[in-house]
């Protein structure tokens, strides 16, 4: 499914309304197509590994299952008030995944996943808010969606509630969407869907951010794994100080260049970060091959023609180094690349399919980082129809 954005002017969008207040776009992918339906989704979710909750409004307020969700519970739902939601549905289904594409206008590094709920008609999770950016697609059926203003830590919350949802929620604008319409929620904004009727098919299209505190948790973690003992304060010029209660100044800026020049080493924090990032959040779903290709198999295969699919589970992105060469990172591990390599890194990272070409020359280098990549599951041949 080729899907391309209608009703839409990317350079507006960014400018305009990306972090900074809602959008509604009508027709924004039509036309509209669902990859799934119900029963598929509902299938999904009794699967072990794959993240689901189910949410059924009651009196006392909404319950929430998590999975793997039990057949029989989906069996007896009631015919309203509920709704199934199933993470990270992009990984299992390469249509759901097509859907991501139009919106890779925003770089790969801040692309979560898609989500996809199916709900009965006014089921929903309740009015809430995020920490990150979502593009609501409307698949089928129809959903009220209610934008209220936006929160923060001081926001009241329902008491005990895991949904996190909004005591006092005020809806500010109304609007009920319909296949192939999409919603633009920004971090922070309240909303709140219901479905209206049976059968509504959503598809959440979201973008991560990391929080200052999550980055310097996990930057100075990986600084203190790669620390020794041996590392220590010293002072051989120690003087005889007035009074030996004071902590000297001279102890002080050595203390402190101890703890600022580990943490302030960019290129070092660049190499981290970028396999901290493209970890897989999901590295259940898995490509490995049964057995392991060979550097004939891989050249054989490229001059058939065979272009090569992305595990869409992969998590990859680069950075340059100023000099023409260039970092992948791939499923958390890094590698450097120049030249040809450098050239296929990019090709891997700018396109789920990647067409090489029945003549391409693949050097040695490039030969070996396909080999790893195809043989870790991260890569795979297109298969022949």
């Amino acid at each position: 499914m080729n899907m391309q954005l209608k009703n839409f002017d990317t350079v507006s969008f960014l400018r305009d309304y990306w972090q900074k207040k809602p959008l509604l776009i009508r027709g924004g992918l039509n036309p509209w197509d669902d990859p799934l339906d119900p029963d598929e989704l509902a299938g999904l979710s009794l699967e072990q590994g794959v993240e689901s909750r189910l949410v059924v409004q009651g009196e006392g307020g909404p319950s929430v299952d998590h999975g793997p969700q039990d057949s029989e519970r989906l069996s007896k739902l009631p015919p309203s008030d509920w709704t199934l939601l199933v993470q990270a549905v992009d990984h299992y289904v390469p249509e759901v995944a097509a859907l991501i594409e139009p919106f890779r206008f925003a770089p790969n590094w801040r692309i979560d996943d898609a989500m996809v709920s199916c709900a009965a008609d006014g089921g929903g999770v309740g009015p809430h808010y995020d920490q990150y950016d979502v593009f609501l697609v409307q698949g089928a059926g129809k959903r009220r969606w209610q934008i209220g203003a936006k929160c923060d830590e001081t926001t009241p919350l329902v008491a005990e509630n895991e949904l996190m949802l909004i005591d006092g929620f005020e809806a500010t604008d109304e609007w009920v969407l319909e296949a192939g319409d999409i919603l633009y929620v920004p971090p922070g904004y309240a909303h709140n869907g219901v479905a209206v009727g049976d059968g509504c098919m959503t598809y959440s299209i979201g973008f991560r951010a990391p929080a200052r505190s999550e980055l310097i948790a996990h930057w100075t973690d990986h600084l203190i794994d790669e620390m020794t003992e041996d590392d220590r304060y010293s002072d051989p010029s120690l003087a005889v100080q007035t009074n030996p209660g004071e902590i000297a100044p001279a102890a002080i800026d050595e203390l402190h260049a101890m703890v600022t020049e580990k943490l302030g080493d960019r290129a070092a924090f660049a190499r981290w970060f970028g396999e901290y990032c493209t970890t897989p959040k999901y590295p259940d779903v898995d490509w490995q091959p049964d057995e392991a290709i060979s550097a004939a198999g891989v050249q054989e295969l490229i001059g058939s023609g065979a272009a090569l699919l992305r595990n869409p589970a992969c998590r990859c992105s680069f950075t340059r180094d100023g000099n023409g060469a260039l970092t992948l990172f791939l499923d958390g591990e890094s590698y450097d690349c120049d030249g040809e390599t450098a050239m296929l890194a990019e090709a891997i990272c700018s396109a789920d399919r990647i067409e090489l070409g029945a003549d391409a020359e693949t050097g040695k280098a490039a030969l070996e980082l396909l080999i790893t990549l195809i043989n870790q599951g991260s890569l795979a041949f297109e298969p022949e129809d």
